[in-house]
């Protein structure tokens, strides 16, 4: 739906409770207390993605060889 005019009281009617607490979140850990990043913190996090890219990777190897085998034996018929 398309308005003419734009009211703010639509806007003003959605409520704050819809808006995430902006409270202090606890320290993460990988900011050290001088505020520096931890390299074997991003390195891990590095290889967590490509382990994960890896897998998603081999399952669609998988999925498409498996398509091929089952298309060819069905086609053998």
């Amino acid at each position: 739906m398309f308005y003419s005019s734009m009211s703010t009281e639509k806007i003003n009617s959605v409520g704050i409770k819809d808006f995430p607490s902006l409270a202090t979140t606890e320290k993460n850990e990988e900011v050290s207390s001088s505020g520096r990043v931890d390299i074997n913190i991003l390195l891990n996090r590095a290889r967590k993605v490509r382990a994960k890219e890896n897998f998603n990777n081999l399952v669609f190897v998988g999925l498409a060889i498996s398509l091929i085998f089952i298309t060819g034996i069905f086609l053998s018929f």
